[in-house]
C-alpha cells in the first residue's frame, strides 16, 4: 500500500513551532510531508526544519517552479536537504504559471516543456558531482561542478498535466505529480508516465476541505476552483479531460469580469469530484479511490474552509488515521 503525505506549512502557525504540530501528525501515521513554493514559504525550509525534528518522514517539494531558482541554485538547496535528511528526498519541479513566474516574479514564462526538461536533466547530472557543461533551449552552463554531493541521491519527479509533460516525467524523471483532478481521470493521465517508466512514483495533491458542512465546502472548493481553473494551463488540462462544455460557463463569465456568475455556474458534481470533504473516514474512502486508480503517494493539501475556524492538528491526524487504520 501507499505512504501517505501531508502538504506543510500547514497554516500560518510561524515555523518555529512547526515541531509541535509533526508530533501528532507523524503518530497518526503520515509518512511523507511535502511543500510548495509560490507566495508563502519557501520549499526548502519547513523541509530543512522538519528533517530536524522528525527525521522519519519522507521530503518533496511539490513543486519548486523551473524558472525561479537557477538551474545551479536549485541543485544546491536540493543537495543541501539532502545532506541534512535521514530519509529519501524527491525533489519535484515544475513550470509553474504565468502568474507566479511573470507578475510575481519577473521572469519570462517561456518554453516550459523545454524549460522542465532542461532542468530536471541538468539537476540529475549536477548532483553526481560530475562537471557540467550544458548548453540547451533554456539556458547555457559551463563548468558548474557541486561541491558537496549528497551521499544518497535524489528522487526528481515533474508536475505534469496533458501528454507531453506526463511523458517527459516518465522519460527523464522517476514519475509525475499530479493534481486538480479526479480518481477516474487519474485513469487517463498516468498511461503517458507508465509508457516510459512502468516503475514511475505517481504523486497526487489532493485538496482536502476537512468540515462536513456541505455549504462551507462547496463556498470554499468554488473559490479555489475559480483561482486555478481560469489559469490557462488548468483550463486546457480540464478541457482535454473532457470538462469543456461543464466548465464553460464558468470560463465565460471570469472572462466577462463577473466573477460572482463564475462561482455560481460551478457545478456542485465538479466539486464533488474534485474535493475531498466530509467525516475523517469519508475522506479516507476517498483517498483510497486515487491509490486505487493508481496514485502511489497521495498527498494532502488542507484548505481552509471559508467562514470556518482553521483545521485542527487533531482534525489532520483524524484523516490519518482514518486512513492508516482503514488499511
Amino acid at each position: 500500500m501507499s505512504g501517505l503525505g501531508l502538504t506543510i506549512p500547514l497554516d500560518s502557525t510561524p515555523l518555529a513551532r512547526q515541531r509541535e504540530q509533526l508530533d501528532d501528525i507523524e503518530a497518526s501515521g503520515f509518512t511523507d510531508l511535502w511543500s510548495a513554493e509560490a507566495s508563502g514559504a519557501d520549499a526548502f525550509t519547513p523541509l530543512v526544519a522538519a528533517s530536524v525534528s522528525h527525521p522519519s518522514f519522507r521530503l518533496g517539494t511539490a513543486i519548486i517552479p523551473a524558472y525561479t531558482r537557477s538551474p545551479a541554485l536549485m541543485t544546491m538547496s536540493a543537495a543541501a536537504l539532502a545532506d541534512v535528511a535521514q530519509s529519501e528526498v524527491v525533489l519535484g519541479i515544475g513550470t509553474s504559471s504565468e502568474v507566479i513566474v511573470e507578475k510575481w516574479n519577473g521572469l519570462r514564462f517561456h518554453a516550459p516543456y523545454q524549460r522542465a526538461r532542461d532542468v530536471a536533466t541538468f539537476v540529475r547530472r549536477a548532483l553526481t558531482g560530475e562537471k557540467v557543461d550544458m548548453a540547451c533551449e533554456s539556458f547555457s552552463i559551463s563548468g558548474f561542478r557541486l561541491d558537496r554531493v549528497p551521499q544518497r541521491q535524489l528522487k526528481i519527479m515533474i508536475a505534469a498535466l496533458r501528454p507531453g509533460m506526463l511523458r517527459l516525467a516518465g522519460t527523464v524523471a522517476d514519475g509525475a505529480i499530479i493534481n486538480w483532478l479526479s480518481p477516474t481521470d487519474v485513469h487517463q493521465v498516468t498511461p503517458y508516465v507508465l509508457e516510459a517508466n512502468p516503475q514511475a512514483d505517481i504523486v497526487a495533491r489532493l485538496f482536502v476541505v476537512p468540515s462536513r458542512d456541505l455549504t462551507v465546502v462547496r463556498a470554499t472548493a468554488r473559490r479555489a476552483i475559480a483561482a486555478y481553473l481560469n489559469v490557462p494551463v488548468y483550463a486546457e488540462f480540464h478541457r482535454w479531460l473532457g470538462r469543456g462544455e461543464q466548465l464553460e460557463p464558468m470560463w465565460r463569465a471570469w472572462q466577462a469580469g463577473d466573477r460572482a456568475a463564475a462561482l455560481t455556474a460551478i457545478p456542485d458534481e465538479l466539486i464533488d469530484e474534485l474535493f475531498l470533504y466530509g467525516t475523517p473516514a469519508e475522506i479516507s474512502a476517498r483517498i483510497k479511490d486515487y491509490v486505487d486508480a493508481g496514485v502511489t503517494t497521495p498527498v494532502l493539501a488542507i484548505m481552509p474552509a471559508v467562514g470556518e475556524p482553521p483545521s485542527s492538528i487533531a482534525s489532520v491526524a483524524a484523516i490519518g488515521r482514518a486512513y492508516t487504520g482503514d488499511r
